[in-house]
């Protein structure tokens, strides 16, 4: 398998995180998650700059980090779930390495983030149809970057994971 960075995109609660760390981990890469380096850099939770800042800032401070974070080499980064809502994050997510959309339903969704109040674009209002018309509205979006789709139902984290490397390490050319 070649050494391009590995980025997982996918609507929030997919399980980026938990997968991504068990990619890094298998891969001997380092690991990061771009929510929580803006976290980290700013100093206060996602739900708190959605707040004070609105959409519009924090995705402001998510291209920037974004285009950091994929600048560096031999990382698996697990991206926010509107990541490839701007189409510079799409071009260099696709551009430094290879993207794999995790792709769960909205029933797993749902349930991953029934209890969930740090979750700001889901507030409000009924949450199966706040998550349907966020699906339905980055679907595309998710399978124009993504080079390869891994859904997530019935699978756990080390199986999706195990199936990752074996569609990379078939092919010295990014899965499509």
């Amino acid at each position: 398998m070649d050494k391009r960075n590995l980025f997982l995109v996918g609507m929030m609660a997919a399980g980026k995180t938990t997968l991504g760390r068990c990619l890094a981990s298998s891969l001997r890469r380092q690991f990061l998650d771009s929510d929580l380096e803006i976290e980290r850099r700013t100093g206060a939770d996602v739900a708190w700059i959605f707040d004070v800042e609105g959409e519009e800032g924090f995705r402001d401070r998510e291209q920037k980090v974004l285009d950091e974070l994929t600048r560096r080499s031999g990382v698996v980064l697990a991206t926010g779930g509107g990541a490839v809502l701007r189409e510079a994050n799409r071009d260099n997510l696709r551009a430094r390495g290879t993207v794999v959309y995790v792709k769960a339903d909205v029933d797993q969704i749902v349930e991953r983030t029934r209890r969930d109040r740090g979750r700001p674009l889901l507030q409000g209002g009924d949450l199966r149809d706040r998550v349907t018309a966020l699906v339905r509205e980055r679907e595309h979006l998710y399978r124009e970057t993504a080079h390869m789709v891994c859904r997530t139902r019935g699978r756990s984290s080390k199986m999706l994971a195990e199936e990752i490397l074996k569609a990379l390490a078939s092919s010295s050319q990014p899965p499509s």
